[in-house]
């Protein structure tokens, strides 16, 4: 037996994405130069997608640890935390932007498809998901094109497979214009010590592949996702996978009865880079190699070549190491939910794997080598302050001149596509199926899902203002991080832990890395704040588009996904307001702060300012007062000031619950700013008479900033003893302003 031989060069490897010295220490691993196939295998495993070369200096130093931790960011699949009661929560987020770009409809459902295994290869039940989108300018008809198409690709897919979308974000800028970004995020709850690994282990053990018979579709997809996109990437769209949701529901079916058999050693979903990533990955972690026979892959195409099996990532497959002799077993379980159960191979001595078909020895390679924290390569890259961040700064408020109309300035903002109702989009999700979901009796700020046969419940979130992050990356990613704990805090949970899927341009720009950087510091210091440990996620490069006119990288947009446990129902806490005649009182301090808001980015044109404002130190101390306050039950209702400023979430408390408001503004500040303004740290909460004298000496504990700012109206809305109008008349513009563009 030989390794099967076509000649491949230095070109080759550029060709296929590596740069010349990567090929020149594939050489020095392998002791011979590679043929194609082994060169195919280091091209997508090295690729930014699967690798992180050019990242895992800087996530090795986010925080793991963590008083709920089970499993680490690295260790398996996802990450895992103790919820309580024998259980724990399986999370993850990550992105399929590339491919979503190119076909938005597959993209999109593929994306969803593979975070929910992600989840369930770890024997943890998907019990909801979230989605953090982003797109372009929203008049633009590829825009329309790109949210439609995905909207539709995660609604069929999800809907389809029978899970709730709880949850989510949408935000529009021109920097998405070429380049939407999409990140789906899932959970799943399993027993703590029921969890299934995702290495291998025991030689002799029999490897199977089950699920969808293989296709062509994604082959090279990892590579693809790891370049920038151009005006040629439509060229590519067989890079792009393609789902089957019912497939998927027989499989999760079909996992969970395996995950109670106990014949499992170890399982991983075929994602990025197909065979080779689960071959490798499972190999490397438990020190073991495999024998893989490619020619025994079940395939849905005639004539395919053994580099497009290990390379397909064509959706809804699992790679699974069983114990010897359990053979009849396993294949019982996947008889019976009618899914290819297919042994192709088994663990061997050694690192090495060794790929045949029929007798021929196609390629091999150590396994280590191929891997994240083994011998694939790291990278440390130069950054450069861009001369964009001391120009921002030099933005005076007193430049602006205040509306003469200061109603006209809150329809626009009220109107603005990353204010107004997203009803467009989360009309598609089902957010009912199943029986978890808890946000339905009053909307929450975090999504809030059912601990079945508990008096607890877990809350979650997806957040980042990548505008702010842009602004100041350090910064505005303490503010990423700090808005999901604040959504969790306000909603009655204690925030838990974190996942991330961070955005960004071309590594190789010296100026995008500094973004990529700044947002890495910033996210240790506030999850460090809030005992809030990073258990894995998704690094996602290169999300800029090379046009003619030039290159346009999007916003650095380092999306946080956060659990938080909700330790008793009762502390749940909604939006809305509850009756009329109770008291509107803001926690938190009142800024004369436009900087960022949508407000002057929106009405005045202004996109050059710094970052709102914001303490760590104060919003950790608002989020204690928060906590305590719903414990010590005195608050009706809260909501936290993010988008839009206070005059935005009074009206979201309003529009919920056909009440109105009249508050009386600050003559210390700005009006603009008063009403529109966006520095952090604030929530604004409703009590009702009875319980003010408490809440009041509550509030004076801790030195926390608080000031009454009205009162609950049957539906009018009065600012300044001015009329401003019906909760209907604005809940209109609200729900109505995205569906205006789809109407031509």
């Amino acid at each position: 037996m030989s390794v099967s031989t076509v000649e491949t060069t230095v070109d080759t490897a550029v060709e296929l994405g590596l740069l010349p010295e990567e090929f020149d220490k594939i050489c020095e691993i392998l002791g011979r130069t590679p043929n194609y196939t082994e060169l195919s295998i280091y091209s997508v495993m090295w690729s930014e997608h699967c690798s992180y070369k050019n990242s895992i200096v800087w996530l090795k130093t986010l925080p793991k640890d963590g008083p709920h931790m089970l499993v680490k960011a690295g260790e398996e699949n996802a990450g895992l935390v103790d919820i309580g009661d024998g259980l724990a929560c399986a999370f993850k987020i990550e992105s399929h932007n590339h491919p979503s770009a190119i076909e938005p409809y597959q993209g999109a459902a593929t994306g969803v498809g593979g975070i929910n295994r992600d989840i369930f290869t770890m024997g943890a039940r998907p019990i909801a998901q979230l989605n953090s989108l982003r797109f372009g300018e929203l008049e633009n008809p590829r825009t329309q094109w790109l949210l439609k198409g995905v909207v539709k690709g995660i609604g069929d897919y999800g809907n389809s497979f029978g899970i709730p979308t709880v949850g989510g974000e949408v935000y529009f800028d021109k920097s998405y214009n070429q380049n939407p970004l999409v990140n789906a995020f899932s959970a799943g709850i399993v027993e703590v010590g029921g969890q299934i690994s995702a290495k291998s282990a025991g030689p002799g053990n029999p490897v199977y592949i089950v699920g969808s018979a293989t296709g062509r579709d994604g082959i090279h997809g990892a590579a693809f996702a790891s370049k920038d996109l151009s005006e040629d990437s439509a060229n590519d769209i067989p890079s792009v996978q393609v789902g089957d949701p019912f497939q998927e529901k027989l499989l999760l079916e079909a996992t969970m009865e395996l995950a109670k058999s106990g014949a499992v050693v170890g399982m991983q979903d075929m994602g990025a880079a197909g065979i080779t990533c689960s071959t490798s990955e499972m190999s490397a972690g438990g020190g073991v190699g495999m024998r893989i026979q490619l020619d025994k892959v079940p395939t849905r195409q005639d004539g395919m070549e053994p580099w497009e099996i290990l390379l397909s990532e064509s959706q809804e497959r699992m790679l699974v190491v069983v114990d010897k002799g359990r053979e009849a077993d396993v294949e019982k379980i996947f008889e019976k939910w009618d899914i290819h159960c297919e042994q192709i191979g088994e663990v061997v001595e050694g690192d090495i794997l060794e790929y045949y078909w029929g007798e021929e020895l196609i390629a091999q390679t150590p396994a280590d080598p191929l891997v994240l924290g083994g011998g694939a390569p790291v990278y440390y890259r130069e950054t450069r302050e861009p001369a964009y961040y001391n120009e921002f700064k030099q933005f005076d408020i007193n430049d602006v001149a205040m509306p003469s109309d200061l109603k006209k300035a809150a329809e626009t903002v009220i109107e603005s596509p990353n204010i107004a109702s997203k009803k467009f989009v989360y009309e598609q999700y089902d957010s009912m199926v199943g029986t978890v979901n808890m946000s339905t009796n009053g909307p929450t700020d975090a999504a809030i899902v059912n601990i079945k046969d508990t008096n607890r419940g877990i809350a979650m979130t997806v957040d980042c203002n990548s505008r702010y992050v842009n602004a100041d990356p350090k910064v505005g990613t303490m503010i990423a991080v700090s808005e999901a704990a604040r959504n969790i805090v306000v909603s009655g949970g204690v925030p838990s832990a974190i996942t991330n899927c961070l955005n960004f341009g071309n590594p190789y720009n010296p100026e995008v890395y500094w973004q990529f950087v700044g947002a890495i510091k910033g996210m240790s210091a506030a999850c460090e704040k809030f005992a809030t440990p990073v258990t894995g996620g998704n690094v996602s490069f290169y999300n800029q588009t090379v046009l003619k006119s030039g290159t346009e990288p999007v916003f650095p947009t380092p999306t946080i996904g956060m659990i938080g446990l909700v330790n008793d129902k009762k502390h749940i806490t909604t939006v809305p307001y509850k009756e009329k005649g109770h008291l509107i009182y803001l926690i938190g301090e009142n800024r004369n702060d436009i900087s960022q808001s949508e407000y002057l980015v929106r009405y005045h044109k202004i996109e050059k300012s710094p970052v709102p404002y914001f303490s760590l130190e104060e919003e950790y101390a608002n989020q204690e007062q928060i906590k305590m306050l719903i414990r010590k039950g005195v608050l009706r209702s809260a909501h936290d000031v993010s988008e839009g400023g206070l005059f935005v979430t009074l009206m979201e408390k309003a529009m919920s619950s056909g009440l109105g408001f009249d508050v009386t503004t600050d003559a210390a500040i700005r009006k603009d700013a008063w009403l529109f303004g966006e520095s952090q740290s604030r929530v604004v909460v409703s009590v009702d008479s009875d319980h003010e004298d408490e809440f009041i000496d509550l509030m004076m504990l801790n030195g926390v900033e608080f000031d009454l700012l009205g009162h609950v109206t049957k539906g009018s809305i009065r600012i300044d003893d001015e009329d401003w109008g019906t909760v209907d008349t604005w809940k209109d513009k609200y729900d109505n302003a995205i569906g205006k563009h789809f109407e031509h």
